[in-house]
């Protein structure tokens, strides 16, 4: 795919936060692994006292959310997106806080000097940046010496890969762009930082009401061929894959520690 088109892909799936809600939800509802993604990602941060922050792509910045002794640690916490619309979204979500800014942002253009940010994350949109080197390029430019750089991603062998596989007598297509997974992430990361450290988490789908799970299929609005299959007909075939009343659907996600 092309910046261009890929760019567009982007903003048209994230012109709403209600594809990343549904998205968001069926993880809160059925993951097996009950700690949480977000707070997982939580975990394994460290933010000094008095730390000058900046995350990339934040999203809805619901993960935030809970995390007011973290954002107190912090000198101040620039919450910045691509989109508009989400960054709209994620003030309303944590609202104004002393130490917070909200600001759209392109990853590969940071409007900030060197060594700007003792800690910068980029959760599971490095693969969105048509430019990925330009975008790590900036993110060292900026991240102060000693600083760390957290980036978490997701693993070829997910979600994507267990629904192409089941709607495949359907043409469906993965267009999960493999710009920068866990398995090529350190390959990519490594030429802008010293350390590159990868932690993986263990997680699965144990869905119970397959209607969620038609829900999610449909907001992945860059789907291939996803409109040929009616909700009935797509309610049909993923029932059938469950077992006990459960539909079990693999999940692989982790994340890069830099510095």
């Amino acid at each position: 795919m092309n910046d261009i088109n890929n760019g567009k892909v982007v903003k048209e799936q994230y012109s709403s936060s209600s594809n990343l809600d549904t998205r968001i939800s069926i993880h809160d509802k059925y993951s097996t692994n009950k700690q949480g993604f977000g707070n997982w990602i939580f975990s394994n941060y460290q933010i000094p006292e008095g730390a000058r922050v900046l995350e990339l792509g934040c999203g809805t910045a619901s993960m935030w959310k809970g995390h007011e002794d973290m954002i107190g640690k912090c000198s101040s916490l620039i919450l910045s997106d691509f989109s508009e619309t989400m960054v709209d979204t994620a003030r309303g979500n944590l609202g104004e806080h002393d130490k917070v800014v909200y600001s759209v942002m392109d990853i590969q253009d940071i409007p900030y000097p060197d060594d700007s940010f003792d800690i910068v994350i980029a959760n599971m949109m490095l693969y969105h940046v048509p430019d990925i080197s330009r975008g790590l390029s900036e993110v060292a430019r900026v991240l102060a010496p000693g600083g760390k750089f957290y980036c978490a991603t997701f693993g070829l062998h997910g979600i994507m890969e267990y629904l192409t596989s089941i709607l495949a007598d359907y043409e469906v297509k993965d267009p999960t762009s493999r710009n920068f997974t866990l398995q090529n992430g350190e390959e990519i990361l490594s030429p802008f930082f010293g350390s590159v450290v990868r932690r993986d988490y263990e997680d699965s789908l144990a869905v119970t009401n397959v209607e969620d799970m038609v829900d999610y299929v449909y907001s992945l609005s860059s789907m291939t061929a996803l409109g040929s299959i009616p909700r009935d007909k797509m309610t049909e075939i993923l029932t059938s894959h469950m077992k006990d009343g459960v539909l079990h659907v693999p999940k692989e996600y982790g994340m890069f520690i830099c510095g």
